[in-house]
């Protein structure tokens, strides 16, 4: 899509979710593998298929629903993407962002990311969480590449700060008070869809990333550009290639995803109700 085509498409799809859902969320999150019972948790729940949306696309990837969830949390209202969309699925990276100018439309104006991620960092186990402090851009590309849509943000937007340091004291604070130890780290996005090298691995680390995924990293630089804070947070399901010497699978992936749904799930509505309380 040209970026003009991207404004009026994702302006279509704010006002058909709009004709479902009455009251528009201030905050949003993106459900990553494995993570999709998160949307279980919220009160008042509407739910509306990416299928009835224009313009959408359709996840392909097991532990990626299609839904667009309406509810609340402790009586906030949030809109959860139960399932999200990658670059090695075949779509373009105006595309895989798309949800996120459907957000912007929408008026959401904090985005909460999740994802399921290998652990590069000898520290972190299968089930850690890490808050995710800054990325390594690996994909070899750019989601705001080409021409620039004033509407939807600067042409030279600052990446100096993707992830908030405001939300990520408030995540870490509220990760304190549930005895959840809570990482920090940075978060290398590989295009995908085999999983890495053992010397992929090595090299990653010696750059400097604690954890590694295929996602995450398109959607928080079309958040920034579009004007959105950001907080992700990066669910260790597996240790990644060459770290702990067994073979990763997907099935696998899915089930540790899952298996840290309940804890993700208090902190991001710890995170949330804090940002209703006036943290805005």
């Amino acid at each position: 899509m040209m970026p003009e085509e991207i404004e009026d498409h994702a302006g279509e799809s704010a006002r058909e979710i709009l004709k479902t859902i009455a009251e528009p969320a201030r905050v949003a999150v993106v459900l990553g593998s494995g993570l999709g019972g998160l949307a279980d948790r919220l009160a008042d729940r509407v739910v509306l298929p990416y299928a009835m949306i224009p313009h959408f696309p359709r996840p392909t990837v097991e532990g990626h629903k299609g839904l667009l969830v309406s509810g609340s949390v402790g009586g906030v209202p949030v809109l959860v993407l139960q399932g999200r969309f990658h670059y090695y699925e075949g779509y373009g990276l105006d595309e895989v962002t798309f949800p996120v100018r459907v957000l912007q439309r929408l008026g959401v104006r904090t985005l909460i990311l999740t994802a399921a991620t290998g652990g590069i960092a000898l520290s972190l186990r299968a089930g850690s969480i890490v808050c995710l402090e800054d990325h390594l851009n690996l994909i070899g590309a750019n989601p705001l590449r080409g021409p620039n849509d004033r509407r939807l943000g600067e042409r030279f937007p600052d990446m100096s700060e993707v992830y908030s340091s405001r939300l990520r004291t408030i995540a870490f604070e509220e990760a304190g008070k549930l005895g959840l130890d809570l990482a920090s780290g940075v978060y290398a996005c590989l295009p995908g869809p085999s999983y890495e090298t053992p010397a992929e691995i090595r090299m990653l680390r010696t750059l400097g990333a604690d954890v590694v995924g295929m996602s995450t990293v398109p959607e928080a630089i079309v958040a920034r550009h579009g004007g959105l804070e950001v907080l992700a947070l990066a669910v260790v399901t597996n240790a990644a290639a060459g770290v702990s010497g067994g073979l990763i699978s997907h099935a696998e992936v899915v089930e540790a995803g899952q298996a840290a749904t309940p804890l993700v799930g208090a902190l991001i509505e710890g995170v949330v109700q804090r940002l209703e309380a006036g943290a805005w």
